[in-house]
């Protein structure tokens, strides 16, 4: 099946996740920025990266979640939450959330409506499988790039690989390469030179 004009989505690159020394510091976290950043290129027009953050107020159950996290408390423009340099261009769109899941109004219309997304990021386990789930029961086709992600630990990312595995055809599961071998810049997909997997 051709994955058609995809968009990538890089999930959640932000310094809260890639500081060593944050209480949500992710391993193999620069193993996920340096694929996402070797996809870059083939997707420049076609990326929208995401951010998590804590809500101003938390209700339900995040008020027991960020008494275990007090930490994260702070502003949505807090240093703590901003995407780590050389991820994003300055026409790139971020949407920003304060769930685990990212799809939603938001990143439908960062990806312009379209019905394929490639997606990227951390952690696997948590954002990237809540994201790739919602996105799916809407109908599109998500590729999880494995070696562009990472989890909070190589189990717990492989786990989460795993159940995403059993979503297929909705979910499947890709690499850096393979998204390469099929995927053009925006400017040769205008061209009308895409590819088919």
């Amino acid at each position: 099946m051709s994955p058609g004009v995809s968009w990538l989505v890089a999930v959640d690159l932000q310094r809260v996740f890639g500081d060593p020394s944050s209480p949500w510091a992710t391993p193999g976290f620069d193993r996920a920025v340096t694929g996402t950043r070797v996809l870059l290129p083939a997707f420049a027009g076609r990326t929208v990266h995401t951010r998590f953050v804590a809500p101003a107020d938390p209700t339900g159950a995040w008020v027991d979640y960020y008494a275990d996290w007090p930490f994260a408390l702070v502003p949505a423009d807090d240093p703590l939450y901003d995407l780590v340099p050389g991820v994003a261009a300055p026409t790139d769109p971020v949407v920003t959330a304060t769930t685990f899941g990212k799809w939603g109004t938001d990143l439908r219309e960062g990806i312009q409506g379209n019905q394929a997304i490639v997606l990227t990021g951390v952690s696997t386990d948590c954002c990237v499988l809540s994201t790739a789930l919602g996105a799916a029961d809407a109908g599109v086709q998500v590729r999880v790039v494995a070696d562009a992600c990472a989890g909070s630990s190589d189990a717990d990312h492989q786990r989460a690989l795993d159940a995403m595995a059993l979503y297929a055809p909705l979910i499947t599961l890709t690499t850096v390469a393979e998204v390469l071998a099929v995927e053009l810049p925006v400017s040769q997909v205008r061209s009308g030179h895409l590819r088919s997997a």
